[in-house]
């Protein structure tokens, strides 16, 4: 092997450098689009990460992601020559070594010195630049999908869709998170396919020199040891692929699997009172143990896979480690090349066998992605059909309610209003009754724009103007004043306007609490979280209001209270309340009477 110019290398090191590093943008380019067109993961990658690499994601443009990308490119180029001249001068010391030769090893070793020096640079360079890749990735993705996600009431309307996710939640938290470093690491990171694509024709150069000729039951092959690897590794891989396969499988079950189990100890969680009140520990404990026995018996079968997978690749790299040197050996000890060059030609076979293995070594991983992919992508594909489901359309009208021939549906097809027509003008106040089934809250979601499986048309004010309230209030995560607030931000309530809504709602006992973070979902009892519910309506002051049960956990003294407190802060409100106690009517002008199969009737209570 002829010797390297250590002086003049530096030089010959750049030109290097910048030529294979176009042509790694060129090909990897290239390639990129074929898997793109080609396959279907490759649509699915594209679909996820495109937006981000184009210059144009977002809001704005911006060059970033690709000059986050083009610079590693370049960091993993300058990383692959200086394994190459670490190769060359592994060389001379072993050879330096053999010769007895003291000057020409030391001055090895002051070469080495350089090149490890710039090795460390170089390395601590990628780590911080391929991590921020990832972070900046992980943050456009996490923005993208709760956008969507969380646009247009998806969330909501994503119930209603034919094809259901499992998990929305665990897929923006986690997979996501997975995406973006899974995708850095099998393609940019140090060890990844761009990283194997450049060492493979960089040392095969190095390994077909140092190569020489071998008898195969007579038949000589020149430069046999190229040849050997490739045909090594090739045949290698064919086999990992197809132990391998199943996996991808078995990891997208996994995923699910774990995500159902978390979800029912979450349940149980939150329904923590109600299951300790029935006593329903043991039914709740064979829910959970029959939910993680799937995920057990699962991850056993992923277990004996990987155990064959891995298996086999680790008996293919323990027989690699030593091929080279078997090879070579016979050429070494008739002193046709030096130690050195043995040295070099197993650290040549090795990086040449690493990189053509690169694809079945990382084949678990690249499954275990590709279940991300289909996980991440079914995740959008349930909030497209979210926002094509049909919806009541609701015109503004900002001072009353206008129903025109509404007809609210089961998702069976069953009718539950038929040609529903009513208005609701300043002041007015509608008491919506009925049996249980008949569809009370139905025609709420239906008037809300959240239900579906409605038609007709609906006005009244949009945005802020009208408020939905729930028999149990949301409370969100925070404190009491966030509670207050919701959904405006918490620093619109004073602390004297705070202090105001509770004592007027019987909270007066909480004004010392307005900036404690609590559960406030667990620490407020039912009828407190619905008084927290009145006291939000005083803070926000809409023009309607629409009431589900929203006094149900209350006694009647304290409903009248509110309804009178709600009539007397806000006179020219619009009511509308769903709701059995006929202590209720006094506070409503007009009465809607659901009968069920679609029936219905209207009255007059008293005027307004």
């Amino acid at each position: 092997m002829e010797s390297v110019d250590w002086s003049t290398e530096w030089r010959s090191s750049l030109v290097w450098i910048a030529g294979v590093w176009v042509a790694t943008v060129l090909v990897l380019g290239l390639v990129a689009v074929l898997i793109v067109r080609g396959t279907t993961w490759g649509r699915q990658f594209w679909r996820l990460a495109g937006p981000f690499v184009r210059p144009t994601h977002g809001e704005r443009a911006t060059w970033r992601p690709t000059v986050f990308i083009l610079v590693l490119l370049l960091l993993v180029v300058l990383s692959v020559r200086i394994n190459l001249l670490l190769s060359y001068n592994t060389n001379e010391l072993s050879t330096a070594l053999q010769n007895l030769d003291a000057g020409a090893f030391w001055r090895a070793i002051g070469v080495f010195a350089v090149i490890a020096a710039v090795y460390v640079a170089a390395t601590l360079v990628t780590y911080y630049v391929g991590q921020s890749f990832v972070i900046r990735l992980w943050e456009y993705l996490n923005a993208r999908f709760l956008g969507d996600w969380l646009g247009d009431r998806v969330y909501h309307r994503s119930r209603f869709s034919a094809t259901q996710v499992d998990n929305p939640d665990q897929r923006i938290q986690e997979d996501i998170r997975t995406f973006a470093t899974t995708t850095y690491t099998l393609s940019l990171g140090p060890s990844g396919a761009v990283s194997a694509l450049v060492t493979i024709p960089s040392f095969t150069i190095v390994l077909w020199q140092l190569s020489g000729p071998l008898s195969v039951f007579g038949l000589e092959i020149p430069r046999a040891m190229t040849f050997i690897a490739f045909l090594y590794v090739i045949v290698a891989s064919v086999f990992a692929f197809r132990i391998g396969r199943p996996l991808i499988r078995l990891n997208f079950l996994n995923e699910g699997l774990e995500a159902f189990y978390r979800y029912g100890l979450v349940r149980v969680r939150d329904n923590a009172e109600n299951i300790a009140f029935a006593r329903g520990e043991t039914i709740e404990r064979r829910t959970l143990d029959g939910r993680f026995s799937d995920v057990i018996a699962n991850y056993w079968r992923i277990v004996i896979r990987t155990l064959k997978f891995q298996g086999y690749n680790l008996g293919v790299s323990q027989i690699s480690a030593v091929f080279a040197i078997i090879i070579q050996a016979p050429r070494f000890f008739a002193r046709a090349i030096s130690l050195g060059d043995v040295q070099q030609t197993a650290q040549a076979f090795s990086q040449v066998h690493d990189a053509l293995s690169f694809f079945r070594n990382a084949y678990d991983q690249f499954a275990a992605y590709r279940a991300v992919l289909d996980r991440l992508t079914g995740l959008l594909d349930s909030d497209e059909q979210a926002r094509e489901l049909p919806m009541v359309p609701v015109d503004d009208r900002p001072d009353g309610v206008v129903v025109r021939d509404l007809t609210v549906n089961r998702p069976d097809g069953g009718t539950l209003v038929r040609d529903l027509s009513l208005e609701l003008g300043r002041a007015e106040a509608l008491l919506v009754t009925g049996r249980s089934g008949t569809g009370k809250t139905t025609l709420l979601r239906s008037l809300a724009d959240l239900w579906p499986y409605a038609e007709g048309r609906v006005e009244r004010p949009v945005g802020d103007g009208a408020v939905f309230l729930a028999q149990q209030p949301y409370l969100p995560l925070g404190t009491l004043r966030t509670a207050l607030a919701y959904p405006a931000a918490p620093e619109t309530v004073s602390d004297d306007e705070a202090a105001r809504v509770l004592r007027a709602t019987a909270l007066g006992h909480l004004v010392g609490r307005l900036d404690d973070e609590e559960v406030w979902w667990r620490t407020l009892s039912p009828g407190e979280q619905q008084r927290v519910g009145f006291a939000r309506l005083l803070i926000a002051r809409p023009a309607v209001v629409f009431l589900d049960e929203a006094t149900a956990s209350l006694d009647e003294g304290l409903e009248h209270d509110l309804y009178t407190l709600l009539r007397a802060e806000l006179p020219d409100l619009v009511l509308v309340s769903v709701g059995h106690r006929s202590s209720l009517e006094p506070f409503h002008t007009r009465r809607l009477d659901l009968q069920g199969e679609g029936e219905w009737s209207a009255s007059v209570l008293v005027a307004p």
